[in-house]
């Protein structure tokens, strides 16, 4: 098994209502996610960090291994979500992978 652990901030120029939008969106599309992609065997997104956290939202994944993890970046629902409503919203973005 394979854990992908992803920490994002988003940019500043969102108001707080706005991050929040966007935050649902992002868990929304992301945990969408679960039962389309082989491998992906766990998807969580939380967006409810307390004042002391310095990111925005977590995206907590399991795989069955590595090469479904490389094949979870590929797939074409993966990447759709990422596109659109990931990636234009963030600053700054953390990974780590780890075998459990």
């Amino acid at each position: 098994m394979v854990k992908h652990i992803i920490l994002w901030q988003l940019k500043d120029e969102y108001s707080d209502a706005e991050k929040a939008d966007i935050k649902a969106g992002i868990k929304a599309g992301l945990e969408g996610l679960a039962g389309q992609i082989p491998g992906l065997v766990e998807v969580h997104v939380n967006i409810n960090g307390l004042p002391s956290s310095n990111a925005d939202l977590m995206l907590d994944t399991t795989f069955a291994s590595a090469d479904a993890l490389k094949g979870y970046s590929k797939h074409p629902a993966h990447v759709a979500v990422a596109d659109s409503r990931v990636r234009p919203y963030y600053k700054s973005r953390v990974c780590l992978d780890y075998e459990v």
